[in-house]
């Protein structure tokens, strides 16, 4: 059973609960074999640990014995074992050592700890919070390239003010980065170029795609590419929570793809790959990714989190959008549609053109 979270923000707000779905929790590599991990996860609080096999494990993070956090002890042999009295718990939550306890089976009702479905792939660690036996949109979303010949990825995790649909806006909003990133990401001074832009809708995803764009400015658009060119540039949402940001400039393919975990309904934890290949080296890609991701980020999340500060001091949302806001509104409906559990057709059914327009970048 779910235990219910907070209630939503007063106001308007574009806070949506989806529990029935997959979530990133952290990196494969914050999650080590001697201690374990808290997170939260739809406002649920979470310890994640890995078994005496390695294999990742996700329990509700409260000792069934006296209500300890079971995120403050440590691995024994294997189980998790809690802080206060020494109780053991395996992946499956079920209690296995009681310390002073004469009875075999130290097993028994109310003594298990609520055990959610946890997977490790791609680098990160998934977890399923929904009350369905099983996920009802199968297996967690792949992310691409990773294993693939030829590529690198750096990760990255952060937590960020603002909803999920918030945060993936920002990600995937192309004018703001001449402004607030400017520099580092367009905005270098060069004259704005008129490109075409053609956003494409399905039932699980929306997509804008950034025909005519010439290699943007700034110390990110000279890694992609030092020689320049017309780079092919898309953004996409994916339900219930992905956003990418792809470019291919002849044989060099750069993509950001970002798994957003809702926190609580007014914070996001980003979980980001940063998957590459490129003709520049790897190692200095690799060297330069995290400084440089890490100062964008920064910049992206004190900007939300001023929004989410403005819009709790409004008492709920309100925006005034162009055509240029090209992808906010339709992420929106999205998980509004996804909210209300209505049905969309097959999800590998070709993306539909939805709009044309023109925009200066």
């Amino acid at each position: 059973m779910v235990s219910p979270g907070p209630a939503r923000p007063a106001g308007r707000t574009s806070a949506v609960e989806l529990p029935d779905e997959w979530y990133v929790a952290c990196l494969s590599s914050e999650l080590g074999r001697r201690r374990p991990l808290a997170r939260t996860v739809l406002s649920r609080p979470l310890c994640l640990f890995r078994d005496g096999d390695g294999r990742v494990a996700a329990v509700v993070d409260r000792c069934p014995h006296r209500n300890v956090p079971l995120s403050l002890g440590r691995l024994r042999d294997g189980l998790l074992q809690c802080r206060y009295h020494g109780w053991r718990f395996d992946r499956t939550g079920a209690c296995r050592a009681v310390p002073g306890l004469c009875a075999d089976d130290p097993g028994g009702r109310g003594r298990s700890a609520e055990a959610l479905q946890c997977v490790e792939q791609d680098g990160f660690v998934w977890v399923f919070p929904g009350a369905a036996a099983a996920p009802p949109g199968g297996p967690p979303f792949r992310f691409p390239c990773v294993d693939q010949p030829g590529y690198d990825t750096v990760r990255r995790s952060l937590v960020s003010a603002g909803t999920v649909h918030a945060v993936a806006e920002n990600a995937l909003d192309v004018p703001h980065t001449a402004f607030l990133h400017g520099g580092l990401f367009r905005g270098a001074g060069r004259a704005p170029v008129e490109i075409e832009v053609v956003v494409r809708s399905g039932p699980d995803r929306i997509e804008a795609e950034y025909i005519g764009e010439p290699r943007p400015p700034g110390v990110a658009g000279r890694l992609l590419a030092p020689g320049g060119g017309v780079v092919q540039h898309w953004d996409r949402f994916l339900l219930p929570s992905i956003a990418q940001v792809e470019y291919r400039l002849e044989d060099n393919h750069l993509l950001v793809t970002s798994a957003l975990t809702p926190v609580t309904p007014s914070q996001t934890r980003l979980h980001s790959a940063v998957t590459f290949s490129l003709r520049v080296p790897h190692a200095v890609i690799k060297a330069l990714v995290p400084p440089l991701a890490a100062l964008i980020f920064a910049q992206d999340a004190r900007i939300l989190r001023r929004q989410a500060e403005t819009i709790e001091r409004f008492g709920g949302e309100q925006f005034a959008s162009t055509e240029i806001d090209v992808l906010g509104q339709g992420i929106l409906r999205l998980l509004r549609r996804a909210e209300r559990g209505e049905p969309g057709t097959d999800p590998s059914d070709e993306l539909a053109p939805e709009r044309r327009l023109f925009m200066r970048l």
